[in-house]
């Protein structure tokens, strides 16, 4: 079981496994602020809560200025596996400004698009094809969640905790 570390001020910092956790309770270095009570941890000592998410007792200082690395697979999950072009299902993706035309590998010149818009387009502009983009311009992903490793398989109890600021 993994264990979601949330920073004093309830940014999410990282997943870790539920015995590094709990020795950060046991430290009182973190507290548990979500946990899973059906499933205790036994020790010598007596039973504890098996820690599903903490939260840090101290605030760490994060970078402010961290980059979400382009990946195909982050491109379809910001766009919800959804064609920027139709809206279908998505499972590839397209460069906006075509590499054959000098398009870079950015969050901003790369959507999701399922296979028969991504053929149809081929190597013009969504211009040239009449075509606009559902979404409007595509951005870097820019909540939490998105740089924190190991959230792509996100626990149901964290749902809360990676969602961005409204």
């Amino acid at each position: 079981m993994r264990t979601l570390v949330l920073n004093a001020g309830y940014e999410p910092l990282g997943v870790v496994s539920f015995r590094r956790a709990l020795v950060l309770v046991m430290n009182d270095k973190a507290k548990i602020v979500e946990s899973d009570e059906d499933a205790p941890v036994w020790a010598s000592s007596g039973a504890y809560e098996r820690p599903s998410v903490i939260l840090l007792t101290r605030y760490v200082k994060v970078p402010s200025s961290r980059q979400v690395p382009v990946s195909r697979r982050g491109v379809l999950r910001r766009d919800n596996q959804r064609c920027a072009y139709c809206g279908k299902s998505a499972t590839t993706i397209d460069h906006i400004q075509p590499r054959s035309r000098g398009g870079k590998d950015t969050w901003e010149n790369l959507v999701a698009c399922c296979l028969r818009c991504n053929n149809l387009k081929s190597d013009r502009t969504p211009a040239e094809m009449g075509w606009s983009l559902r979404g409007g311009q595509p951005r870097m992903p820019h909540h939490a969640g998105w740089f924190v490793r190991g959230v792509e398989r996100a626990e149901p109890e964290w749902e809360g905790y990676l969602q961005p600021a409204a």
